[in-house]
């Protein structure tokens, strides 16, 4: 069921204390592998999506490099009624594939259970809808078209950006953020289950592009003010772009990045921008942080 939340509601668990917090989030935190290697740009066989699951019921899954250079992450959280799949991919690639072989696979072990499946989006650049035509007029799925009207109709939100709403997967509640600036339609979605929050293109490690500056502000602004009342064990975007070399990414149009860095950022590094953003004063410049870099355009 969806239903429409304020800031001004009390937060489902409070860090009053460090201590605290890091019990916390170590009781929500889950498992990430060494690496996240998407391979070259040469194809063996027949390419498929790396499937990695963080804690039960949170998949993170991610596109090859063959197919393409973008190698997005996609997300598959998985409650009770329902379950979500958050963006379809940047095409050249079966996406509804594995994800019906991992409903399949928990279906078979939980009574059959969730039989819908929620297909949105992080925002609605190609990258991240090219896979749409694969669930569009599907039984049993409910694709969100990827325009803002589209979005605000689905998850009920009202009063567009500032409202902060809940997505009930059945024992699974995720609150869905508005946070357009890099896309209108950007949204975030803070898993209650694992205390994760996922930023699409918004916050990842890599170029952090800025289309709407005064958007851009505000949704950065949103998301430290949300997470400083709740445990945030890791904020996952949608791209990695950044080597393990602080201040260094890869050129646009990589494909092969052996050296790539981490996917997780933490809410000190949120922080961060949000304090680089804000001493912008509205006139951005490309400004290059360890791990990310601000880049308007």
């Amino acid at each position: 069921m969806l239903r429409g939340l304020t800031q001004s509601l009390a937060p489902i668990a409070v860090c009053l204390a460090l201590t605290a917090c890091s019990k916390t989030i170590a009781q929500h935190a889950g498992r990430m592998p060494t690496t996240w290697y998407a391979g070259g740009p040469t194809c063996n066989g027949r390419p498929a999506f790396r499937i990695h699951e963080y804690r039960p019921g949170f998949f993170i899954l991610r596109q090859p490099a063959c197919t393409n250079y973008e190698k997005p992450f996609l997300y598959l959280l998985i409650g009770k009624t329902r379950a979500l799949l958050l963006d379809t991919g940047a095409g050249g690639i079966a996406v509804a594939e594995p994800v019906d072989s991992i409903l399949g696979a928990w279906r078979a072990s939980h009574g059959g259970a969730p039989r819908e499946l929620v297909v949105a989006h992080s925002h609605g650049h190609g990258d991240h809808v090219a896979g749409d035509a694969q669930f569009r007029n599907r039984t049993g799925v409910t694709l969100v078209e990827k325009d803002t009207a589209s979005v605000r109709e689905f998850f009920g939100f009202r009063a567009w950006p500032a409202d902060i709403v809940s997505l009930d997967l059945g024992d699974r509640v995720l609150d869905v953020i508005a946070i357009p600036g890099h896309e209108p339609a950007g949204l975030a979605f803070y898993d209650r289950a694992t205390a994760v929050l996922l930023t699409g293109d918004t916050f990842y490690p890599g170029r952090l592009y800025v289309r709407d500056t005064a958007a851009f502000a505000t949704s950065t602004a949103r998301l430290v003010a949300f997470t400083a009342t709740r445990p945030v064990s890791a904020i996952l975007g949608t791209h990695i772009e950044q080597a393990r070399t602080p201040f260094t990414d890869y050129p646009v149009g990589t494909q092969d990045q052996p050296d790539e860095d981490r996917l997780e950022l933490s809410r000190a590094e949120l922080v961060t921008l949000d304090s680089a953003v804000q001493a912008m004063r509205g006139r951005f410049t490309r400004t290059r942080l360890p791990r990310f870099t601000v880049w308007p355009k």
